[in-house]
């Protein structure tokens, strides 16, 4: 439940942030994976790809970085870093 708790916060940041650029389509997604996320980047791609079909996002090219820092103030999320889309 924590990973589509997630998953459903980052899309909702990702359609907001298209749909205030008049984007048609999200082409590119960058995100940081906290190390106490419970995703790891093969997880997180699975979950995005299920959470973005039939979605502004779906097929955006995926960058991932995934934190070992178990201290990091966001070590239990999964962090938007940018997007790249097309008008």
């Amino acid at each position: 439940m924590h990973e589509k708790s997630l998953m459903t916060g980052l899309m909702k940041k990702i359609v907001e942030l298209a749909s205030a650029e008049g984007a048609s389509k999200v082409t590119r997604v960058s995100v940081w994976l906290g190390a106490l996320s419970h995703m790891s980047e093969s997880h997180f791609t699975e979950h995005f790809l299920e959470s973005s079909r039939g979605h502004i996002a779906e097929g955006a090219h995926l960058d991932i970085e995934c934190s070992e820092d178990h201290q990091h103030p966001h070590a239990m999320d999964i962090l938007l870093k940018e997007i790249d889309v097309e008008t």
